[in-house]
């Protein structure tokens, strides 16, 4: 049960008058029996909600309660402001300030002080130390194009440079592994594609409105079993300074000392182009000591790299 849930329902009631299980169901992406076990987690917290049955039934706050502001405690407060602030950071809007706004005033003057300070300990800062400055005002235009169901034209990049025209109705924004995606139904694909926004350009909101279909949410991990499948265990040698870096892809128990400037690392590897640029990336920081045909690899790209640099660059 998700404390962060139990609050946005809690907003929710305050706000509307009534609604229903299933509403609540698909805005969470929950089934209604969790709904209904969330509803009674409120109750038993003190808020009374009841639920009344029949055409524009629903769930709602009894009209005569008064929101105890004591109900949150500053753990609750904090981590809820903390949420809010990481993703007001990216995606400006009404909506977030005024969710913001609304857990503010729950904050009890006496309390006030404690609960920033705990705020303040864990910073989520979503914005990127360099690179793609299109991603904040894209993010505007696809939150925008999700409320009024409007479609998105673009152009999109595949990951050998070549771009083609796309139109797509949007139906969620992704945050995975530090990148943005747009999750949507691409009308030249005829199919659901997850579009990575540092590959979208030119990317403009169209007037046209559509009407949403049934989707799927993206799947975005492999199963463990098939990615068990797809992963060889491989042994580098690395120098110190790109532990940190190294520990992004691999756990510290796999690390051991080599001497006082080296570690021994064996990790899980996929034999793919992605895999095997990371490795490159550590350069002359970094041996991949086994498997001997991923050794042999390694070799083969780094001196295909070499031919290039040995002649001048003519324009």
């Amino acid at each position: 049960m998700k404390v962060d849930r139990l609050v946005s329902i809690i907003m929710i009631l305050l706000d509307k008058e009534r609604i229903g299980a299933r509403e609540l169901a698909e805005l969470f992406e929950v089934s209604p029996r969790t709904i209904y076990r969330d509803i009674d987690a409120i109750n038993m917290a003190g808020i009374p909600v009841r639920g009344a049955s029949g055409v524009g039934g629903g769930f709602e706050i009894m009209r005569e309660y008064k929101l105890d502001k004591k109900v949150f405690s500053a753990a609750d407060l904090s981590a809820i402001l903390m949420g809010l602030s990481s993703l007001s950071g990216m995606i400006r809007g009404e909506e977030l300030v005024n969710a913001l706004a609304k857990v503010k005033s729950f904050i009890p003057a006496d309390r006030a002080k404690d609960i920033e300070l705990k705020a303040n300990q864990i910073v989520i800062d979503l914005s990127p130390w360099m690179g793609n400055r299109n991603t904040q005002p894209y993010l505007e235009i696809i939150k925008t194009a999700l409320q009024k169901s409007r479609l998105l034209s673009f152009e999109y990049a595949d990951r050998c440079g070549n771009k083609t025209a796309r139109t797509a109705e949007p139906y969620q924004l992704v945050l995975k592994s530090s990148h943005w995606y747009l999750w949507g139904y691409c009308h030249t694909r005829k199919d659901f594609r997850l579009f990575k926004l540092s590959r979208i350009s030119n990317l403009q909101m169209q007037e046209e409105v559509f009407a949403p279909r049934e989707y799927q949410k993206p799947q975005l991990d492999f199963p463990e079993d098939v990615l068990e499948a797809m992963q060889t265990k491989i042994k580098i040698r690395i120098h110190k300074s790109i532990m940190e870096r190294v520990m992004d892809h691999c756990i510290n128990e796999r690390f051991s000392p080599d001497g006082d400037e080296h570690y021994i690392v064996h990790c899980p590897f996929i034999e793919n182009e992605y895999s095997y640029n990371i490795l490159l990336g550590f350069g002359d920081k970094c041996e991949c000591i086994e498997p001997l045909h991923i050794r042999a690899e390694m070799k083969r790209r780094i001196q295909d790299i070499a031919v290039i640099y040995e002649s001048e660059y003519m324009e």
